[in-house]
């Protein structure tokens, strides 16, 4: 499965922003999905993730009920809605798939794979 994540650009503090990742693939249905972030220099860190089915899903704790993910597995596609932005929210943001036997709730990078491309999100203060 080849992910696309899309929908980053510049924003001010406070605005939001719809990240999408597409998938090349209706198979794409079958898997959790997670989207990460990270900054030059820095580990790739978590933000959230949500079940195949879209109906659970769980979130790093500085999201703080800010953001929101959410799937389409019609249109093979995952969202996460970014509300309150603050500048430290600036990062290049990626979407990738649950590996196989890995478990649900983990916030590890290496247990995630098929990366796409990124998406850059700069928030000005």
């Amino acid at each position: 499965v080849q992910l696309q994540a899309s929908g980053g650009g510049l924003v001010q503090a406070g605005d939001s922003l719809r990240l999408t990742c597409a998938a090349s693939e209706h198979t794409f249905s079958r898997y959790i999905v997670g989207w990460f972030r990270q900054t030059p220099g820095k580990e790739r860190d978590f933000v959230a993730a949500c079940k195949a089915s879209g109906g659970g899903t769980y979130y790093a704790n500085f999201v703080k009920g800010r953001f929101s993910i959410s799937r389409d597995n019609a249109k093979n596609t995952v969202y996460l809605q970014m509300n309150s932005l603050l500048p430290e929210d600036t990062a290049v943001y990626y979407c990738g798939i649950l590996l196989p036997l890995m478990n649900w709730g983990t916030q590890r990078p290496a247990d995630f794979g098929s990366w796409g491309q990124g998406t850059l999100v700069t928030v000005s203060s």
